[in-house]
């Protein structure tokens, strides 16, 4: 036992030698590598330094160069520099000579006008200040008349197109607008049922027609036309409450005095209702809003209001916006024009009750209610008795004008238009020293040439007086007709 312990003892020293000495050769042969691959990183890293030393040599090599062309390229631009301000230097002593020579010529010539001027002038006997004002008095005769002609050139050449454009402003409105024309009354036919409803509507002893009468202020015509009543009165608005309440009446069958009282009272509400509706839709059509609730109900009292064969609120309706158009057209206020355009004829509606003119009527209803003073004005001034002192006021009086007074537009044939204007023109050249007369815009005004020979300016003044005069006794005419008298006097001499 003691034997295998010793030889294991043995063994193990001989294994723990033969280790020692293999860890050993190992170690040297991994230093031997080392110290070789020392040496191979050595020897790489001195040829990287030695490359590195060469690129930075050529660098610096080349900026030397470049560093020596700059150099050179500045010394180049320094030597231009001085031969530039030498010559700056060489033209500056030029220039001054010549300043000191020029400055000579000017007091030369300073001495030579003074002495020109002075023998000017005591050859001429006038002093400077008075030979301009001579001067100057003699050139403004001289061109005077020139400048008259001139200016009345260009005043012929502004007038000419103004009145081109002002055609075409009113043209192209004019087109776009039409309106439809009924014939104008003051009766109302109302078609019955069948004949027995006369005898029924007037009733026994006539106390039933003389209710309906009464009740509504209208007469009732009975007369032998068949299946027809007549109603009749000046006011429209009473007679549509009339044609109504009989129509209800007819229908409904039931027809005496406390039956019409309740009609006619149904039939007021009606038309109420239809007026107020009427001037709401003539505002909505013109495109205007903010007109007060009493000017509208005046408004559409003029649906059932016909003038010269126009109904009132069609023609203002239309004239609204033609208004419109106009008023864009030329820079005015388009809402103020269409308002004025729309209530101008607002007064007709009242014009049973209040006594004076309509377009005057409006206007003093408009300031009633609170309206704008540029709104009254222009609806006081659409005709010739008050002057138009604002665009919108002409734009008013431009547009009535074009929509009532065109021929056919207020149920006038042609050819009694025609023989109107004809009249007119023989009435103004039926006194002494007239040399012309035309009548103008639909029949609205008279222009009078007369002879300057023969009428002075008072004289001109009498005869517009003694014409109106004479128009208004002999003939029937719409609205207002203005005459206007020109005398004119006129110079022509030829140059030959």
């Amino acid at each position: 036992m003691a034997g295998i312990v010793i030889g294991a003892l043995v063994g193990a020293s001989l294994g723990a030698g033969a280790l020692y000495g293999y860890q050993t050769v190992r170690r040297s042969q991994a230093k031997s590598q080392i110290d070789k691959d020392l040496a191979n990183a050595k020897t790489k890293a001195s040829d990287i330094v030695l490359k590195a030393k060469d690129e930075a040599l050529k660098i610096e090599n080349e900026r030397r160069r470049e560093w020596q062309k700059t150099e050179n390229r500045l010394a180049d631009r320094e030597k231009t520099l001085d031969n530039k301000l030498e010559e700056l230097d060489r033209r500056s002593e030029k220039l001054r000579a010549h300043e000191d020579e020029i400055d000579d010529l000017k007091n030369e010539i300073r001495q030579i006008r003074t002495r020109q001027q002075e023998k000017l002038e005591k050859i001429a006997g006038l002093k400077k200040k008075d030979a301009a004002e001579k001067l100057m008095q003699m050139t403004e005769r001289d061109i005077r008349d020139d400048l008259t002609k001139l200016v009345a050139k260009l005043q012929h050449e502004a007038m000419d197109d103004a009145e081109e454009r002002a055609q075409t402003i009113l043209l192209t409105a004019m087109e776009r607008m039409s309106s439809e024309v009924t014939a104008e009354r003051t009766v109302t036919a109302v078609k019955l049922t069948d004949d027995e409803m006369k005898g029924r509507i007037i009733g026994k002893e006539g106390r039933n027609i003389q209710a309906l009468q009464r009740a509504t202020g209208v007469d009732i015509l009975v007369d032998d036309t068949p299946g027809m009543v007549v109603l009749s009165s000046f006011d429209p608005i009473r007679r549509q409450v009339a044609r109504l309440s009989l129509e209800m009446l007819m229908k409904d069958g039931r027809i005496h005095p406390a039956r019409i009282e309740e009609v006619v009272a149904k039939a007021q509400k009606q038309i109420d209702k239809e007026v107020k509706q009427a001037g709401e839709d003539a505002m909505r059509e013109a495109g205007v809003v903010g007109i007060p609730k009493e000017m509208l109900r005046l408004l559409g009292e003029l649906k059932f209001r016909t003038s010269y064969g126009q109904n009132v609120l069609k023609h203002s309706t239309e004239m609204a916006q033609m208004a419109g158009m106009i008023a864009e057209e030329i820079g005015a206020d388009v809402r103020i024009s269409k308002i004025a355009t729309l209530l101008h004829d607002s007064g007709k509606a009242v014009t049973h009750k209040i006594e004076g003119k309509h377009h005057h009527i409006a206007a003093e209803l408009a300031r009633k209610y609170g309206m704008d003073e540029r709104i009254a004005h222009a609806i006081e001034a659409h005709h010739d008795d008050i002057e138009a002192t604002t665009p919108e006021a002409l734009v008013v009086r431009v547009v009535d004008a074009a929509s009532a007074a065109r021929p056919g537009a207020r149920n006038i044939s042609a050819e009694n238009f025609a023989e109107r204007m004809r009249d007119l023109e023989n009435v103004a050249t039926s006194f002494e020293g007239i040399d012309k007369a035309y009548a103008i815009s639909a029949g609205r005004e008279v222009r009078v040439i007369v002879k300057p020979e023969k009428i002075d300016d008072l004289s001109a003044i009498k005869l517009s007086r003694d014409i109106a005069t004479k128009i208004e006794s002999t003939m029937q005419y719409p609205g207002t007709i203005k005459v206007n008298v020109i005398r004119e006097t006129r110079a022509v001499e030829f140059a030959k």
